[in-house]
Formats: structure tokens, C-alpha cells, sequence
């Protein structure tokens, strides 16, 4: 990794910003982040990939979009990729978002208990900062202690930068204002680290979590057996229809006959992706 001084590295990463992202440089990032990682940019994203970018380049002393381009290629074990997708990729969540999900989940989980079913396995395929891993652990909870179910989440992102908060499971208070205040007293915790107004998720909901890194292009996915559930919400909205229909595909492999594959209110998949 190269080593420059703060000020420097800021100074060359302005220079490239003045100078501004080509057309035709644009078009390989563009080309790298769509095979790389699913994710479609069209031209209008040009600002969002050149602020976005311009951050690695801070962080590398590097003073144009073409050194690091070259960068990027040589980066063999291909932890620059990983870097680059973490700033690209758009990581909007809230707990409970779209609530109507996790109430027909928890009826699901009552109906499952009451035919016998004790073991039960819930996919989090895009969990982002951990509000929706979290929000499922809260609903099913009480169906573990009610028929003393067998029940994992496994939480996966592609970034390794929300991951790591996602894990930490610490949130300022403000991020809670969606979550009931029953909740909020029985799963939340205050934290006192860096200050006060801060919660962190307690140790119960903790132990129901796998957190992993995974790219939905890369397949098969390094995953074992089959999930009851999966969620894959707001993340096929910067995918293309192939993509979409390749990623339909591949979930539909990891999910049991007569499980639940939930994807966002704004995701569009044709019926040929769902045949």
C-alpha cells in the first residue's frame, strides 16, 4: 500500500478531482463495477463516481482517475476491488423498514412451529449496517423461546465496511425512532462508548447471527444448505435484468420448497425471472 503524508495525499486526490473523470475512464469503471460486483452506473452517476472514487484516491496519495485505474488492475489479491465497491456501493436501511414484511414472517414462523417444524434458517443477503438482520432477530425471538426452535440468520453484504458496523451492533439513538418501545427496552442496551445517546443490540440477538462477506456475482455462494427464508430487498434496484435474473436464480437454489424469498417494494423482476 503506498505511504504519503495526509496533506499530500489530499492535495494530489484534489488535483484529480479538478481535472475530472473522462468519458472513457468513466466507462472502465463502470465496466469493472458491473462484473465485479452487479452494480449498474449509468452516465448521469458520473459526479457519484467521481466523488466516491476520488475517496480511494485520498486514501492512496494518488493525483489521477488513470493511476488508480492501473492501480486497480495490478491489485492481485484484489483487496483495492473491495475498497472500491465499499465507497461505491449506496447503503440505505432503517430497522423494521417496510414493516408488513416482518409480520407476515412472523405469522410464517407461528405456522411453521405449530406443524412441527423446530429448525428454521433466515438469509440476510443484503444487510447492510445490520438494521434488517437485527429487526428479523426481534421478530422471531419469541418463537424461540415459545417452541424452542433450532434458528440462525446468516447477515452477508458485499461491503466490508458496513459489515464491520453491522457486527459491531451499535446504533445512535436516532436510528432506533422505528422501533417499538417494547423492543427498544427488552433488545437494546445503552452504550456508554464515545459517549452517551448510543444502544447497542443485546447479547440474545447476537447469538442468533453469522455475519459474512459475499458478492452476489460470484457463484456457487459459499453457503451450506438451504434457508427458509431470504430476504433480498433494495438491492436489485442497481442491478440490470440479466443480473436480476441470474441472482433470482441462484436464491431460488438456496431456498427450501415452500420458503419465502422477499425482495423490496421498488425491486421490478419480470415473470421470466420468477418462472
Amino acid at each position: 500500500m503506498l505511504k504519503i503524508g495526509r496533506r499530500k495525499a489530499e492535495d494530489a486526490a484534489l488535483k484529480a478531482a479538478q481535472a475530472g473523470m473522462s468519458a472513457d475512464e468513466l466507462t472502465v469503471f463502470q465496466k469493472i463495477l458491473h462484473e465485479q460486483s452487479g452494480i449498474v452506473l449509468s452516465d448521469r452517476k458520473r459526479a457519484l463516481v467521481e466523488s466516491r472514487v476520488t475517496q480511494r484516491l485520498r486514501a492512496l496519495g494518488m493525483d489521477s482517475f488513470h493511476t488508480y485505474l492501473e492501480y486497480l488492475v495490478r491489485d492481485g489479491d484484489g483487496d483495492e476491488l473491495v475498497q472500491l465497491i465499499d465507497v461505491i456501493s449506496t447503503n440505505i436501511t432503517n430497522f423494521y423498514r417496510e414493516p408488513d414484511h416482518f409480520e407476515i414472517l412472523d405469522h410464517k414462523l407461528g405456522e411453521w412451529a405449530e406443524k412441527g417444524q423446530r429448525k428454521v434458517r433466515i438469509w440476510s443477503a443484503a444487510c447492510s449496517t445490520g438494521e434488517e438482520p437485527y429487526t428479523i432477530a426481534m421478530t422471531v425471538h419469541k418463537h424461540i423461546l415459545e417452541h424452542n426452535l433450532d434458528l440462525k440468520i446468516l447477515a452477508s453484504d458485499i461491503s466490508t465496511r458496513v459489515l464491520a458496523r453491522a457486527k459491531e451492533g451499535i446504533y445512535d439513538e436516532e436510528r432506533l425512532v422505528q422501533v417499538p418501545e417494547e423492543m427498544k427496552s427488552r433488545y437494546f442496551r445503552p452504550n456508554f462508548t464515545g459517549g452517551t445517546g448510543k444502544y447497542e443490540i443485546a447479547a440474545q440477538l447476537r447469538g442468533l447471527m453469522m455475519f459474512h462477506r459475499l458478492n452476489f456475482t460470484v457463484f456457487p455462494y459459499p453457503i451450506r444448505g438451504v434457508f427458509d427464508v431470504i430476504f433480498c430487498r433494495n438491492v436489485m434496484i442497481y442491478f440490470d435484468e440479466p443480473t436480476k435474473r441470474r441472482l433470482i436464480e441462484r436464491l431460488a437454489r438456496q431456498l427450501r420448497p415452500g420458503g419465502f424469498l422477499y425482495i423490496g417494494h421498488s425491486a421490478r423482476v419480470s415473470g421470466e425471472a420468477l418462472a
